[in-house]
């Protein structure tokens, strides 16, 4: 199962003493697993009700610690009309990364690390 997968991966990296009591199960509000299981995605809610979400991303074939020059930590926003949003980055010249299949993109912010923009429907 998808828990059972994610602690496996997380217990060569952390020790449990060092993981937060606020990820719990309690606090998931969906989890994307790839088929060939190169990625889990768990995205963990506020538990008050806001529509805030934090994306937490294990990568199969990852080979060094995260850190932010890598842009796999980085903020994402929904927009209302994607199409529009789309247009005006591209006009700006400033998207630097597309995903089609997933329906998102990426444009650079002035220090030049992702923010990822997505559908007002997405997860």
């Amino acid at each position: 199962d998808i828990w059972e997968k994610l602690y496996l991966a997380a217990k060569k990296e952390y020790h449990p003493e060092a993981v937060s009591p606020f990820i719990d199960a309690h606090h998931v509000v969906c989890a994307i697993e790839a088929e060939d299981g190169s990625f889990i995605i768990v995205y963990l809610g506020d538990n008050v009700g806001t529509s805030h979400k934090l994306e937490l991303t294990w990568l199969r074939d990852w080979d060094r610690p995260y850190n932010l020059g890598d842009n796999e930590i980085h903020l994402a926003f929904r927009v209302d009309d994607f199409e529009a949003a789309h247009a005006k980055h591209k006009e700006m010249g400033c998207i630097c990364f597309e995903n089609e299949a997933m329906g998102i993109y990426f444009i650079n912010d002035p220090d030049n690390y992702w923010l990822e923009v997505i559908p007002a429907h997405h997860v």
